[in-house]
């Protein structure tokens, strides 16, 4: 395949204004600018008017929480998940299924390629929670690295989860260590990949937190889970360990290039440098972290000094139908808004959303980037629309664009998971019923355990 004429946005180099892109199997062979060679035989994409861009990577997500959006609008995150536990614990294999399917195609109509996933509750006897959201991203041709998640510090341990939805340790480690041999696959062309993913600080035990660790490097997969997102978790871990929530993850051994955070949003300089020295990475969510009122991510002042830094949709019940291209544009209002025009560029923001995501999941030797030999996953947005026309700079126009700009064809190892603004491998309208069904399902198991959907927290 070769798509010619098209602006491209490689993100380790300069743009190329009107040049080319040839694809051979499930990697790029070549780029570069002006017409393409002559290749006899090869389908031609007319590129013309086109932006081209790496996939986008999505680091920080939780595919179930599609079913439960718009609850708890007013709430602080405590608040939320407090108001929201009871009701994820009424979830079953159809729920997950029907919420990842919903939640992973409107990924990729926003440009995403890869995206991860947390899943932390599973409760016990509701079927293969696991299993099914990987089938929603078998059908849907996307690449996938769920982290299997755990939560074993219910509340009568101290922690904020209610006893029912936790597990305790010894389950937890042999079911995460199932998944990985049933599903992890290190290949480089790999769609799949499992991380290890307990829950936070505030859910877990700190053996839980340990044993995790180990098991995960003696698997080779990477760490994930929720660190610094509100000042609560900060006088969480003073107050029941003795130190802030970065110092309390190198206590328990989960700093280092093969982790990374979700949220970071509470940081002071020295847990920067910690993260930086670490090779630490972090996944910042400006929509969710904004809706629960957590506070903005020092994301400039983290990569000046050297942090690594993805971006994540988060769950879509604290980012309401958020698109992950929109968070590019959020990620560099709120630098701008907090420290000056300067502290976030554009091309920046989509550096975040490719390579940024790619190095977090430990995949930058093979994505996020626009360069021959790697993998053909990529989005071609259109750019000569009447309105967007007007701005000369594509890669501005996408990254400030409100309304994102048509996405003309996705690309995932070279295969068209979206055509047109339209899911070409799945039917779309019925991903979005899928989601909708799920909503509802969860809801009547909810109440038939007696539990009433509060929409809002009242004070």
């Amino acid at each position: 395949m070769i798509i010619e004429g098209v602006h491209i946005a490689p993100v380790t180099g300069p743009d190329i204004p009107s040049g080319y892109i040839r694809i051979e199997g499930d990697r790029i062979a070549e780029l570069g600018p002006g017409p393409a060679p002559q290749a006899p035989g090869e389908p031609r994409i007319d590129g013309s008017g086109c932006l081209a861009t790496p996939g986008l990577v999505n680091t920080h997500h939780h595919l179930y929480q599609w079913a439960t959006q718009g609850l708890a609008q007013d709430a602080t995150l405590f608040e939320w998940l407090v108001a929201s536990y009871r009701v994820w614990a009424a979830m079953d294999a159809e729920v997950v299924k029907g919420a990842a399917a919903a939640g992973l195609g409107y990924l990729a109509l926003s440009g995403c390629t890869l995206s991860s996933d947390h899943h932390y509750i599973f409760p016990s006897g509701r079927g293969d929670l696991f299993a099914a959201e990987i089938e929603a991203a078998r059908d849907l041709g996307i690449r996938f690295h769920p982290a299997r998640g755990s939560m074993d510090r219910g509340h009568s341990q101290g922690g904020l989860p209610p006893d029912e939805v936790v597990e305790d340790r010894d389950t937890v480690l042999a079911a995460t260590e199932a998944a990985i041999d049933a599903y992890h696959d290190p290949s480089p062309s790999s769609m799949l990949r499992v991380a290890v993913a307990p829950c936070s600080p505030f859910s877990v035990s700190g053996e839980l937190m340990t044993e995790a660790a180990r098991l995960a490097r003696a698997k080779g997969v990477r760490l994930h889970t929720h660190l610094a997102e509100t000042p609560d978790e900060d006088e969480h871990c003073a107050a029941r360990f003795g130190m802030r929530p970065v110092d309390y993850m190198d206590k328990l051994g989960w700093l280092g290039p093969d982790v990374w955070f979700a949220h970071t949003v509470h940081l002071a300089a020295a847990d920067m440098d910690k993260l930086a020295a670490t090779g630490t990475g972090s996944a910042h969510c400006p929509t969710s972290n904004g809706r629960v009122g957590a506070g903005i991510a020092p994301v400039s002042e983290m990569l000046r000094r050297g942090v690594n830094v993805g971006l994540g949709v988060d769950g879509n019940a604290s980012s309401e139908l958020t698109t992950l291209s929109g968070e590019m544009r959020q990620a560099l209002l709120f630098q701008r808004a907090v420290h000056g025009p300067t502290a976030l560029t554009a091309r920046k923001a989509l550096e975040l959303a490719t390579l940024g995501g790619a190095r977090n999941l430990g995949r930058d030797g093979e994505l996020g980037s626009l360069e021959p030999g790697k993998l053909a996953d990529l989005a071609l947005w259109r750019m000569d629309t009447a309105f967007a026309a007007a701005v000369d700079d594509p890669v501005f126009a996408l990254v400030m664009a409100a309304r994102q700009p048509p996405l003309a064809r996705l690309l995932v190892g070279g295969r068209t998971v979206v055509a047109d603004d339209r899911l070409t491998t799945v039917d779309q309208e019925e991903s979005g019923r899928a989601g909708a069904h799920a909503h509802r399902r969860l809801v009547r198991l909810a109440e038939e355990r007696g539990f009433t959907i509060a929409r809002e927290v009242h004070r």
